[in-house]
């Protein structure tokens, strides 16, 4: 049976890793502190809009006691935390794993490739709104829970294996998409994800306000406007209007909830706004697009 490592059991990683675990996969869990203390205790506790409420008997260990090799790995960190995983990737992988990055920030596929230079790794982002609501505790609401991924041109990964990896994802209720163009599509989800948490955390306010007409609504429509033109001009081509497919997925999302970097600003924690906020500003500078919203955002959070 083939083994799947999920590094960074939170709201992301902990969903994907319930799910599998549901459909009967070997799956472990990269966890730590009283999180792993109740994983292994009382098994990691899925309460999911999808699938119900379980208790699952996941294996679960810290970075430093892995020891095995997987055939598929996520990586569901937070962007600050990739350079400490480094060591894990290394011993967990041979030639034939395949690591899949899901993380909300963009560019994360090249970045772990170059720390792990042996290793085939993908690129991919997910559309789920999940977090960790209590010790040992995941919960994902809503119905969407759809995962993309891809390899680059460059790397002449086998369609064959990236298909057996979809078929395994959908059987166990995740929609997931074989991307054919991954750069396109991370890229996307990194806009679409920067406009939400930028949002949310510049009224802090939970989704609602921004399914209705209003200045949340605005500020939502203004960043996704400002990062789909920095996309425009590196070269990115949209099936669809980037504005539209942006209010599309948030007007789907659950009213109540809100993006992890919002709740960890909230909670005073480490959080993404680097590559959520000013890494899109960054990034808009040296394309040259004006980019007044992103900038009315950043002077709230300036660093």
């Amino acid at each position: 049976m083939e083994k799947y490592l999920i590094v960074g059991t939170g709201g992301v990683g902990g969903s994907i890793a319930g799910f599998l675990a549901l459909a009967g996969k070997d799956v472990t869990c990269i966890a730590r502190g009283k999180h792993l203390e109740a994983i292994r205790e009382k098994g990691l506790h899925l309460r999911s809009d999808l699938k119900g409420n379980h208790f699952l008997p996941i294996q679960a260990c810290t970075a430093e006691e892995y020891n095995e090799k997987a055939n598929v790995i996520f990586v569901c960190v937070k962007g600050y935390s990739l350079d400490s995983i480094k060591d894990l990737l290394e011993k967990a992988s041979d030639k034939d794993t395949l690591i899949i990055p899901i993380l909300n920030v963009y560019g994360t596929g090249p970045r772990i490739g170059q720390l792990v230079p042996h290793v085939t790794v993908l690129d991919g982002c997910i559309y789920i709104v999940g977090f960790v609501s209590g010790p040992g505790e995941i919960t994902q609401m809503g119905k969407i829970f759809r995962l993309v991924f891809g390899a680059h041109p460059q790397q002449g990964v086998a369609l064959e294996r990236l298909e057996t990896i979809a078929d395994v994802l959908r059987k166990a209720g995740i929609k997931a998409d074989i991307s054919d163009d991954i750069n396109r599509d991370t890229f996307i989800k990194w806009s679409f994800i920067s406009a939400m948490a930028c949002t949310g955390a510049y009224h802090d306010v939970p989704m609602g306000p921004l399914q209705h007409p209003g200045a949340e609504r605005d500020t939502f429509i203004g960043l996704s406007k400002e990062s789909s033109e920095i996309g425009r001009k590196m070269g990115i081509t949209y099936a669809e209007d980037p504005i539209g497919y942006n209010l599309k997925v948030i007007d789907k999302l659950d009213p109540d909830s809100t993006a992890s970097m919002q709740k960890d600003i909230a909670k005073g924690h480490e959080s993404e706004i680097q590559g959520l906020l000013f890494d899109m500003i960054a990034l808009g500078e040296k394309m040259d697009v004006d980019m007044p919203t992103y900038r009315k955002v950043a002077q709230k959070f300036k660093i």
